[in-house]
């Protein structure tokens, strides 16, 4: 059992290097998609707030309910 360790320490240590290395590549491609993820939301954001804020007005809107007024009228007499 001891000398299985001991191989397993003699390997990771002759392939350290190259454990390291694919390690710091993971953790610096995880920044990556989190930085991309970041900008995206702050782009959605943004384009939302511009979106409403240039939209036009629709509280000024008038109906006409003549249709609607003489039907109610019809109906009551």
């Amino acid at each position: 059992m001891s000398q299985e360790k001991v191989n397993r320490y003699k390997e990771e240590k002759a392939n350290r290097k190259q454990i390291l290395a694919k390690e710091k590549r993971h953790k610096h491609m995880l920044q990556f998609v989190g930085i991309v993820i970041a900008l995206a939301l702050v782009c959605w954001l943004g384009y939302s707030v511009y979106d409403m804020a240039t939209r036009p007005d629709t509280s000024a809107l008038t109906i006409n309910t003549t249709a609607l007024d003489e039907y109610l009228n019809g109906l009551s007499e």
